[in-house]
């Protein structure tokens, strides 16, 4: 018994496709291309700006002459000396001390050496019992003890001037905060006045801080003083006293 095979003619068969060739290179995909990294991107030239022009700092002590008086209170000569109710002034080593036991208490001390109305003078404040509106300073110009420009400090830091003419008190500076002026105690300044004529040019620590014109005092001392502004003691001392001529313009 023969089985049923059948055999399909090769004519009914779909045709093959043919095998690529092996040395013939298979496609595949396009790869993405990737971003080139620049390490160092180039910069752009800056801009040269131009150079500013310094203006020259202003010579406030224009003028100085020769040195016409020094006092280093080795002796104590020629200053007021004594003690009041209100406190004392008295000779330390190399000092002048104005100490003041008394609440809102004033005391001050002239010299009785003359000194030019031009001329510029510097002397060294020391304070070691002071805090907040307590003051020291300067007596430029003293011609009496109620006539005189005072250049003051106070403990917390501020300065200005004043001016007793005849007894009648007015400000030609009112008070300034300055970071020349150190605050509290114990302390050390260096105060200078330059004065011309009507002008007065007033310093802490080689520091300029203002000028006051004023005609009303042209001539007169100098001194020290200083001032209770509370209901403590205060202590100031002064030294090294120097005072140079202000020439005059040619």
């Amino acid at each position: 018994m023969l089985l049923g095979l059948s055999v399909a003619s090769s004519s009914c068969l779909p045709a093959r496709t043919p095998l690529p060739p092996l040395d013939t290179p298979v496609p595949s995909e396009t790869p993405t291309p990737t971003a080139t990294v620049i390490w160092f991107p180039p910069t752009a030239t800056p801009t040269a700006f131009p150079t500013p022009e310094v203006t020259p700092t202003f010579n406030y002590k224009t003028d100085l002459g020769e040195v016409i008086f020094q006092d280093d209170f080795s002796d104590g000569k020629g200053w007021q000396l004594g003690r009041t109710g209100a406190g004392s002034v008295a000779l330390g080593k190399n000092e002048l001390t104005v100490a003041l036991s008394e609440p809102h208490a004033y005391l001050s001390s002239l010299l009785e050496q003359p000194i030019p109305s031009d001329s510029y003078a510097e002397i060294t404040a020391s304070p070691t019992l002071c805090r907040g509106a307590d003051e020291y300073g300067l007596l430029v110009r003293a011609a009496s003890s109620s006539d005189f420009y005072r250049f003051a400090l106070t403990c917390d830091g501020q300065v200005r001037v004043d001016r007793l003419a005849g007894g009648a008190a007015s400000s030609p500076q009112p008070p300034v905060f300055s970071e020349a002026v150190p605050a509290g105690s114990p302390s050390t300044s260096r105060l200078a006045v330059w004065a011309k004529d009507k002008e007065m040019r007033y310093f802490v620590n080689d520091i300029y801080q203002f000028s006051v014109n004023d005609p009303l005092l042209l001539s007169g001392n100098l001194g020290v003083f200083a001032r209770s502004g509370g209901e403590l003691a205060v202590t100031v001392s002064f030294s090294d006293l120097v005072v140079r001529e202000v020439r005059a313009n040619p």
